[in-house]
């Protein structure tokens, strides 16, 4: 059965509802109530309702909103000039971005009980996968590294960038690795 399409306002409303849990759910988790995303979004909480039936729906819908972006992120990445960097870029963004939100955290490492779907996962695992073989293809990225292992070194960085001190070179450090011995010495001289 086809989803009924919003009108213009309805959708309208809508993305600014995702918008204000988004910023909303990043800070206070689940304990923020409906009325309080309503605010922010400046609806009112039956409109909140109408699109969400659940604050679980709302949370889920902005968490794949939010994975969906970084599949599409790194779909555009794909016609970069500089597959490395690209791939590079793409892991930091990610990591730097998703740190600073529990709820991500938890969709890119898999661990949430919440019954994500599976097509936003599927969409970002086949268009970083896509954007890693690219930068392996280069020559810029370790040949032994596949999709199940970037999925790994993405929530391992996530849980280190949540719990390491101020400096934050753990990523870094694991980007390093990720790197051939070519492309690290190629780095190495370009400073």
């Amino acid at each position: 059965m086809d989803k009924p399409v919003l009108r213009a306002d309805a959708r309208r409303n809508r993305a600014k509802v995702l918008a204000a849990a988004e910023e909303a759910f990043a800070v206070d988790g689940l304990a923020v109530p409906l009325d309080e995303i309503a605010r922010i979004a400046g609806v009112g909480a039956g409109t909140v309702y109408r699109h969400f039936p659940s604050k679980e729906a709302l949370f889920q819908a902005v968490v794949l909103d939010r994975v969906e972006q970084f599949a599409q992120e790194a779909r555009d990445l794909l016609t970069a000039e500089d597959p490395g960097e690209a791939f590079f870029d793409f892991f930091k963004r990610v990591v730097q971005q998703a740190s600073r939100n529990r709820a991500l955290c938890d969709a890119l490492a898999e661990t949430t009980g919440l019954g994500f779907k599976v097509s936003a996962g599927n969409d970002f695992r086949a268009a970083s996968q896509a954007l890693l073989t690219r930068a392996q293809a280069a020559g810029a990225v370790r040949e032994d590294i596949d999709g199940d292992d970037l999925r790994a070194l993405i929530a391992g960085c996530l849980a280190a960038e949540r719990y390491s001190l101020e400096e934050r070179h753990l990523v870094r450090i694991v980007i390093d690795g990720l790197r051939t011995f070519h492309s690290t010495c190629t780095l190495r001289n370009k400073k």
